[in-house]
């Protein structure tokens, strides 16, 4: 998990930098493979911004995917379970990650599964314990294995 994190702080700090290149007039885009496996995320030209798009490209993400000869998507760092953190409107569902699906079908970025029980909810594309969290201000983890959370015992 802290490697995870490790390189979710790098990704911030090359987002940054980049913004500051790029300046606001930015966009995040995401590669996928043929399995609909998010390979590597970036930050490029805003999709409005088509002055400078090649001529006979419909749109950046269009011109990423052949520039890389992968499926690109454009994705949103400010959508979370489907919902936006400012006024703005969701877009795919998450922000997506490396080792995130691709749901073509309902244009959306998915998590990885974290546990084999859960299920996806597909209102706001996030994965749930199919047993809600005690609300008892005690600490859980779940149990795979029973299908349950267990009290934290310190």
């Amino acid at each position: 998990m802290a490697v995870i994190a490790i390189l979710f702080l790098q990704q911030v700090q090359v987002q940054s930098v980049l913004a500051d290149i790029i300046g606001e007039d930015m966009a995040h885009y995401a590669f996928i493979n043929d399995n609909n496996i998010v390979t590597e995320v970036i930050v490029g030209i805003n999709e409005d911004n088509t002055e400078t798009l090649p001529e006979g490209f419909a749109d950046w993400e269009a011109w990423y995917g052949d520039f890389r000869g992968q499926t690109c998507k454009r994705t949103s760092y400010n959508t979370s379970a489907n919902a936006h953190s400012g006024d703005g409107t969701p877009f795919r569902g998450n922000y997506a990650g490396i080792g995130y699906t691709y749901d073509a079908d309902n244009d959306v970025f998915i998590a990885p599964k974290p546990y084999s029980k859960w299920v996806l909810n597909e209102s706001t594309w996030i994965w749930e314990a199919p047993v809600a969290y005690p609300d008892d201000d005690k600490d859980y983890i779940w149990n795979d294995n029973t299908g349950a959370w267990e009290e934290v015992i310190k």
